[in-house]
């Protein structure tokens, strides 16, 4: 019998974040993206954004894969990707104006769910009853991310599938409308959607979406056999992963590098690199525990420091992440989660002209010392961590390409955050462009 997948030269890599999000992926997947026929989204939805610095130009992406701003490369939105569909029509018609080539180009799976206007305001009005109630914001962006992969799980959504049957998609959105619509009033005291202008919206969507739509995950496996090599960009980090994360302040999606496979439709016998991207220091965005946090509003202090130096600031909503010094302990656990391969460490120029740099190595816990993230929020928020203070430096590394130029002491604080966790350090940033960075093993070529 003909075996199935051929010899082939092409090989695939996956890119996580290993912390809250913001780790700097977009460019990391970028730079690789020089080196492979195709990048893919697998999981997430808009509330995702990856910044590229291209030859001192800002790009903000937030569904469309990072790969798009490398002229021929296939860009791919896996099945285990949520889709606004106005939102994703907007985004092309952005990064068009730009006299970028997307649509050639873009393959969207049929089998996405899709966000409808009832998800968002379902998003929104949940997370104000939190606030109003002395709960707890959780920290979502209101992009109606959560409610649309609930419909998913409960298998009542629609998918971009049903956009091609205008008969099918309107007796589906109708019943999905008045469950939807029962809560938004019962529920959550909001006001009743139409049907409508939701229906014209979705149907006028379509003409322009039904070029895009393709079975990706045979794309992909047809890719892979005639010897392409592929980029599988992930969304968030995994300390936000539903299963994984500090739950419940968490996304609602699988963000680890073994999504890859599920959300995309390619076996994981054919991913053979998972790189993690760690950024010098930690932030994080929205509620939930966070040992390592510094304040960061007093000018003077490290914190004011790590978010003005590292503009740390989110793509999607602007609002200022939360900055700490690098939390070890949570690495292990990310690196246990995914298979980490190697990682890459980002925003090390941040670091420059600090005096001494903290590493959390583990947490004091009820009288008991713990070298591993615990997986309850509640443990996590009362850990006190415990740090090793190494030597910092006052050379810049803003743009550097060679190890051999860092100062001696970022090279001793990598090598000692490289013990600390038990994954090599393959890849360093110095800088937003894509040139800013040191390579010491490649991903593809490892």
């Amino acid at each position: 019998m003909q075996n199935l997948i051929r010899p082939t030269v092409g090989r695939n890599v996956v890119v996580v974040g290993t912390q809250w999000g913001d780790e700097g992926k977009g460019k990391i997947v970028d730079w690789l993206t020089d080196h492979a026929r195709g990048v893919v989204r697998f999981q997430g939805g808009h509330n995702a954004g990856h910044t590229l610095v291209i030859n001192g130009r800002k790009t903000a992406l937030q569904l469309i894969p990072s790969g798009v701003m490398r002229e021929g490369v296939a860009c791919y939105i896996g099945n285990g990707v949520v889709v606004d569909p106005a939102h994703l029509l907007a985004e092309i018609e952005r990064i068009e104006a730009l006299g970028v080539d997307v649509r050639s180009r873009l393959f969207l799976s049929e089998s996405c769910p899709l966000i409808l206007p009832f998800h968002v305001e379902i998003d929104r009005a949940r997370e104000a009853r939190r606030e109003s109630s002395g709960s707890g914001k959780i920290g979502t962006t209101g992009k109606g991310i959560g409610p649309a992969y609930e419909d998913k799980v409960a298998r009542r959504a629609l998918r971009v599938q049903d956009l091609k049957h205008p008969q099918r998609f309107e007796a589906r959105l109708r019943e999905l409308l008045e469950l939807r619509n029962a809560e938004l009033t019962g529920v959550l005291g909001g006001k009743a959607l139409t049907l409508q202008p939701i229906l014209d919206d979705a149907l006028r969507a379509a003409e322009q979406l039904r070029p895009l739509m393709a079975d990706v995950g045979y794309r992909l496996f047809n890719a892979h056999r005639d010897g392409a090599n592929l980029l599988f960009e992930g969304a968030q980090g995994t300390l936000l992963d539903i299963d994984h994360g500090t739950y419940p302040y968490v996304t609602s999606s699988n963000c680890v590098a073994g999504n890859a496979a599920a959300g995309s439709g390619l076996g994981p016998g054919l991913l053979h690199y998972i790189l993690g991207i760690t950024k010098a220091y930690t932030t994080r965005v929205g509620g939930g525990p966070f040992p390592t946090e510094l304040p960061i509003d007093a000018p003077g202090t490290v914190g004011h420091h790590l978010s003005t130096v590292g503009q740390e600031r989110g793509t999607v909503t602007g609002r200022a992440r939360r900055c700490g010094w690098l939390d070890a302990a949570a690495l292990k656990r990310s690196i246990i989660i995914n298979g980490i391969s190697g990682l890459c460490i980002t925003k090390l120029d941040v670091l420059d002209g600090l005096p001494e740099i903290k590493v959390c190595t583990g947490y004091k816990l009820d009288g008991r010392e713990i070298d591993i993230l615990p997986l309850d929020a509640d443990e996590i928020a009362e850990c006190v961590p415990v740090y090793e203070t190494l030597p910092g430096w006052s050379e810049s590394t803003a743009g550097l390409t060679n190890w051999e130029q860092l100062p001696a002491n970022a090279r001793r604080y990598l090598e000692r955050m490289q013990a600390l966790i038990g994954a090599p350090i393959d890849m360093v940033s110095t800088g937003p462009d894509r040139v800013h960075t040191i390579l010491l093993r490649h991903p593809f070529r490892a």
